[in-house]
């Protein structure tokens, strides 16, 4: 957390109260009474980034959500995947094949980074997917 701005006494009841609602009601700071100012605090950028990619990573869909995204940007289903990695020594195919069982996929999952990254999609690419229960491009395998 630091302080994103400040109003310094002396300031008038009207001015403290413009400063609670643009900073606390309208920007989500907390505010801070101090004995010669107002504060407001927020989280840092940093912060903010890290509480978005936990948002994120929480986010999840059913496995027939990914299974149609994949079918509709690439044409293959979960069969056709473990197809194309049956031969690739640095892929657990039972493994994979256990995760595409799941009912639910995580985005904070690293088999769903690992899945992406065989078909071609960026991290930003996946987020993008569990956002919006689409792939974004056409990529071909």
């Amino acid at each position: 957390m630091e302080i994103k701005t400040q109003l310094t006494k002396p300031y008038t009841k009207e001015e403290k109260l413009d400063f609670i609602v643009k900073y606390n009601h309208q920007k989500g700071y907390e505010i801070k009474e101090e004995k010669d100012r107002l504060i407001a605090i927020g989280m840092t950028d940093d912060e903010v980034k890290q509480k978005e990619r936990e948002r994120i990573n929480m986010l999840s869909l059913t496995a027939a959500d990914v299974e149609r995204a994949i079918y509709k940007a690439k044409g293959i289903d979960f069969d056709d995947i473990i197809e194309l990695v049956k031969d690739n020594p640095d892929i657990d195919v039972k493994a994979l094949k256990i995760e595409l069982k799941a009912n639910n996929f995580y985005r904070g999952n690293p088999y769903v980074e690992q899945l992406g990254a065989l078909l071609g999609y960026s991290s930003d690419e996946l987020d993008y997917l569990f956002e919006n229960k689409e792939l974004k491009n056409d990529k071909l395998v």
